[in-house]
């Protein structure tokens, strides 16, 4: 007997990649407001949102996560 094919399995980071996140989750993710995401998207230093339909974006987790990752943190 063969085993299952494995293309029906998604690598973990394909996975991810496909998780979604609307804007009230990136404000409480990042902890940013809604105007500073807009600017700092302007400016090419906040990852762009997907388009889900008409009137409906998202952010892609992995995205934010990269973006969380290399963003200078602040020492208090």
């Amino acid at each position: 007997m063969s085993q299952p094919h494995s293309d029906t399995q998604q690598p973990a980071a394909e996975a991810q990649a496909a998780v979604f996140v609307r804007m009230s989750a990136v404000v409480r993710m990042t902890g940013l407001g809604r105007s500073t995401i807009y600017r700092l998207m302007a400016e090419d230093k906040f990852p762009s949102p997907v388009r889900l339909a008409k009137r409906a974006v998202a952010w892609r987790r992995i995205d934010l996560e990269r973006w969380s990752a290399v963003r200078p943190s602040a020492s208090h």
